[in-house]
């Protein structure tokens, strides 16, 4: 299991910890695009997905917006569980 993996594995077990900062080094990594949504929002988008808006202003994101990104990544398959 590799260590974008295991992260996210962490991610799933405790989507209430989770710093916006992990979340988008992930998401990059994994290709996923960013733009800055108005204000304190950021928006990820990746081609076969619709985006996703995350609040940036916060120190731990909320357990939806992780839970829902986690959803994504599942769909488009994107990690495999080597």
């Amino acid at each position: 299991m590799g260590r974008r993996a295991k992260k996210l594995e962490r991610f799933r077990q405790n989507p209430k910890n989770v710093r916006y900062e992990e979340l988008e080094g992930v998401l990059l990594y994994l290709g996923f695009e960013k733009r800055r949504g108005g204000g304190s929002h950021a928006v990820f988008s990746y081609s076969e997905h619709e985006p996703i808006t995350i609040p940036v202003n916060k120190p731990f994101l909320k357990s939806k917006y992780v839970k829902q990104i986690l959803r994504a990544i599942d769909e488009l398959g994107l990690i495999d569980d080597d």
